[in-house]
């Protein structure tokens, strides 16, 4: 009998709560399944295919989803609202759980959250990416950093995370992190309504800092998966191009390259701008 790990999503204003449960299965290793919850209900299409209303979940033995990559759209049953669509991945032996809260002038949120297998058994990690970027990270109430960010070998356990950026409604997600697994959790914040209004004070200008690729004896710099020159090639950038950072450590930009992708690149040939 396998094994998959699946979640339960249950919706309390701002608050979502993510919990990892296990369940057995008897079922192909390579399908996941999926849960996508709105308020309001909405008709669920994944690669253009229409496949329910929410609230929505695939986790039964005949229900299961072929693992890969997929477009999600979410259409509102009240057509005051935009659709929402969005990239996601069903994982082997995981669920993928979309949640999204419609709203008018940008004060829709939600959240995808995604759990990947690691090569070690007993590693655990945490990856929360925002939209916006650079929102304030709490972990357990405690401030960790900014988003996007990476935390590797955090304990196997239930945690709360709460991101927050001025002008925006505070996301609080509860989460269960299992070992062997990254979690990611994908975030998007809503415009706080109260504060669209013109207060007379000046709009907050945040910097993004570049990475600018320097000359290389090989004419381009190699972009990849994880910050190791032993990680899998994902692209190349060339010398004198300029891209956004969203992350540095240990000799290692991260950053966003052609069609949205994100990678790694050396800091022996390039600096930040």
């Amino acid at each position: 009998m396998k094994r998959v790990f699946l979640a339960a999503l249950f919706i309390f204003a701002s608050i979502i709560i993510f919990t990892a449960a296990v369940f057995l299965l008897n079922r192909n290793s390579g399908e996941g399944g999926l849960q996508v919850t709105s308020q309001p209900k909405s008709r669920v299409y994944l690669n253009g295919k229409f496949i329910g209303e929410t609230p929505l979940s695939k986790h039964q033995p005949d229900e299961m989803i072929d693992a890969g990559e997929y477009k999600i759209r979410l259409v509102p049953q009240e057509e005051e609202f935009d659709p929402f669509e969005n990239k996601i991945t069903i994982n082997p032996k995981t669920l993928t759980v979309v949640d999204r809260t419609f709203n008018k002038d940008g004060a829709a949120s939600g959240s995808i959250i995604t759990l990947t297998r690691l090569p070690g058994k007993e590693a655990v990690e945490l990856e929360v990416i925002s939209f916006p970027d650079k929102a304030k990270f709490f972990l357990d109430n405690n401030a960790t950093g900014f988003s996007p960010l990476n935390l590797k070998n955090i304990s196997e356990s239930d945690h709360e995370i709460k991101l927050t950026r001025e002008g925006y409604q505070d996301k609080t997600v509860r989460i269960r992190t299992v070992k062997g697994f990254k979690l990611e959790a994908l975030v998007f914040l809503g415009i706080n309504p109260s504060l669209t209004e013109d207060s007379g004070e000046e709009d907050e200008i945040i910097e993004i800092s570049q990475v600018l690729i320097l000359q290389t004896p090989t004419g381009f710099l190699r972009v990849r998966e994880d910050a190791t020159v032993a990680s899998r090639e994902i692209g190349r950038v060339s010398p004198g191009e300029k891209y956004d950072l969203l992350e540095e450590g240990n000799g290692w930009f991260k950053i966003k390259f052609e069609d949205n992708e994100e990678g790694w690149v050396s800091a022996q040939y390039a600096r930040i701008d």
